[in-house]
């Protein structure tokens, strides 16, 4: 069997959520199947280091333009050139015409969605992302061989949205997994490293904010603010990959410009370099509005960081309610859940806990595995 693997953004240097689950489901497959062969197909960039080609696995750097018109037309035709029985597009998105069998992951459908505070705000990158998105999806869906998503919920959500007969087994759920060197640290050399290159605090409660409004950003600068001003000891909030200008304009919107002076933005964070930060803060802000799955989550479990997470969509599915478990939409629990952790060592030592426990229960190689037996069930039925 020779398997195409789409990869178009792993060689770029600022990877994000999909490309981390694209490269952690190759360097795995790498390890658990030596029978099969695989071509990955991935756009010019930077960070060539990340991924090596292996005596089965072929990697192809691939030109061909902006993201629509590389996925579109160069992939499929170098994807036919390479003779693939089987083609993975691991991001969302999927060429329309191709004649391979098509297998694609599905992480959400929320660009697809009427839920009126999704719509609001966003890059103008974002948008037009979006738009190609509505495009093509559904075009995808109906064609795929597989439909790979990463949660219970949201292959409800895909099932309900297209429409999906209850027998249809196109759709499937694989869980995402967590990396190993997310774990507690003990070696303060490198917590040391890591405080100093990003200029950390000696405390600090973490939130992994962007311009995403599905990331909760309001509300959690809401809560915090109110925290502030409530708290005898000004934790101060560190924030990832934020633009200060943005912020300053989200401080304005919730009338408290003077938060300022309490947020360090820390610019991009090397995956590598998160364990670090996990294990440095005092507790993770994760109350976004809609997840398909939440990686971070497990990331700073596996660290032994205490996490708030919220009550919507995939989260309770994937934290297993180990988590504080707050109404994202409500502010005022965010704040509670942040005095209650901090304030509470009892409650505090518990989540660690429960959290370590519940993390044990993914990882990258079982969703390899998972992963690898889809691709065998649709080459044979290919054959037949």
């Amino acid at each position: 069997m020779r398997i195409g693997i789409e990869g178009q953004r792993l060689f770029r240097t600022k990877k994000h959520g999909m490309d981390m689950v694209a490269l952690e489901l190759i360097q795995n497959l790498q390890k658990i199947d030596t029978k099969n062969e695989y071509v990955v197909f991935v756009k010019p960039d930077e960070d060539k280091e990340c991924l090596q080609s292996t005596s089965n696995f072929k990697i192809i750097e691939l030109s061909g333009g902006p993201y629509p018109t590389w996925e579109q037309f160069a992939l499929p035709k170098a994807a036919k050139a390479e003779e693939c029985d089987i083609l993975h597009c691991t991001s969302n998105t999927a060429p329309v015409n191709t004649k391979i069998p098509l297998i694609i992951t599905l992480h959400d459908i929320i660009y697809l969605e009427s839920i009126s505070i999704l719509k609001k705000g966003g890059t103008w990158y974002q948008k037009m992302g979006n738009m190609y998105r509505r495009y093509v999806v559904p075009k995808n869906v109906k064609k795929s061989k597989k439909i790979i998503t990463v949660s219970n919920f949201e292959r409800d959500r895909i099932k309900k949205f297209f429409k999906h007969p209850a027998e249809d087994e196109r759709l499937v759920a694989v869980y995402n997994g967590v990396s190993e060197y997310f774990k507690p640290i003990d070696d303060q050399s490198e917590l040391d490293r890591v405080k100093e290159l990003y200029n950390l605090p000696d405390e600090f409660i973490f939130f992994l904010g962007n311009t995403d409004p599905k990331k909760n950003t309001p509300n959690v600068l809401k809560a915090y603010s109110d925290f502030i001003k409530q708290s005898n000891k000004k934790i101060p909030l560190v924030m990832l990959d934020f633009g200060k200008t943005y912020l300053e304009k989200l401080l304005s919107d919730i009338g408290d410009t003077d938060l300022i002076n309490h947020i360090q933005l820390t610019g991009y964070i090397k995956n590598t370099d998160l364990p670090a930060i996990y294990n440095l803060c005092q507790l993770f802000l994760y109350p976004s509005l809609r997840e398909s799955f939440g990686i971070p989550i497990l990331e700073a479990m596996r660290c032994g960081t205490p996490v708030i997470t919220s009550n919507t969509s995939s989260m309770p599915e994937i934290s297993g309610r180990k988590a504080h478990i707050v109404d994202p939409y409500l502010p005022e629990e965010i704040t509670k859940g942040i005095f209650k952790i901090l304030q509470n060592e009892e409650y505090r030592n518990q989540l660690i806990k429960d959290g370590l426990k519940q993390a044990e229960k993914f990882s990258w190689k079982a969703m390899a595995e998972n992963v690898l037996k889809l691709y065998e069930e649709v080459y044979e039925n290919t054959k037949k």
